[in-house]
């Protein structure tokens, strides 16, 4: 186990551009405010985003704990790690796939964590290096899988929850983000990616579906902006949504420990 981490929880998706980072930084802001001492770990190597969305400006560096440890960075109330916070991020990481995982690894070890009760995982797209090497190398509580609703989106959502159960890492259930959007000026509402997906993969796999999110423009200007929903707006419909999200993934966890430890992992 990481010392300093009670239980750690994979959000991930088959594919980019399904908002799984905005919907991670959110997750973990709400777990904190259900009165959780809360991690964040951008694993993200080549394109890493949760710098920008917690606020933390360009160039803030961690401070070094011991020979070669890193404490993380605190942004409002929960503690982050990003490989953002170790090179200048307007350059690209042209590395090969070894590399990455290297620096994945290197993240997950030399990073001291002080006490958390849950450490969220922002997992690059798809079923590569970096999810081979965290199930191998890190006893996962569970896997939190985010899709939209269109069928491209699900056929690869598909994909993430079968990784997951192949090396046995719970699936805790399925948030769909980008469910229906509501236009601003004449609250007429339309499901632009389609409907019923979440539903129907969840249904399929026989894991649950956590939550919808809508598409609109507040989400994705406050991610933007250094201040997740959760933390703009702490009583608004949307993060009552990421709560009742956060109190599931708990529950999901919790029930997980209850059963005792059924996993063991290789190297």
């Amino acid at each position: 186990m990481i010392e300093g981490v009670k239980h750690i929880v994979a959000v991930a998706s088959g594919k980019g551009g399904v908002g799984k980072s905005t919907v991670t930084a959110n997750l973990a802001l709400a777990m904190a405010a259900e009165g959780y001492r809360v991690g964040l770990l951008d694993a993200d190597i080549y394109g890493p985003s949760q710098a920008q969305m917690l606020g933390i400006g360009e160039g803030v560096r961690p401070q070094q704990v011991g020979e070669n440890g890193f404490a993380p960075l605190e942004a409002h109330g929960i503690q982050a790690m990003s490989m953002a916070f170790m090179v200048d991020v307007t350059e690209p990481m042209v590395w090969r796939g070894p590399m990455v995982a290297g620096a994945f690894q290197q993240l997950l070890n030399q990073t001291v964590w002080n006490d958390l009760d849950y450490l969220f995982i922002d997992m690059p797209p798809g079923t590569g290096d970096i999810q081979l090497t965290l199930a191998q190398k890190v006893p996962v509580s569970g896997a939190v899988i985010v899709t939209t609703p269109q069928d491209i989106a699900l056929l690869d959502a598909r994909k993430g929850i079968e990784m997951f159960r192949k090396v046995n890492v719970p699936v805790l259930g399925i948030v769909e983000n980008m469910s229906l959007h509501v236009c601003s000026r004449c609250g007429h509402s339309e499901p632009i990616f389609g409907e019923g997906g979440g539903e129907r993969i969840a249904a399929q796999y026989d894991t649950r579906l956590l939550g919808q999110l809508p598409l609109t423009l507040a989400i994705r200007e406050q991610a933007d902006g250094g201040k997740p929903t959760v933390v703009a707006e702490p009583d608004g419909e949307v993060t009552m949504t990421f709560r009742s999200v956060a109190r599931a993934v708990a529950e999901g966890v919790e029930s997980q420990s209850d059963e005792g430890p059924s996993i063991t992992f290789g190297e």
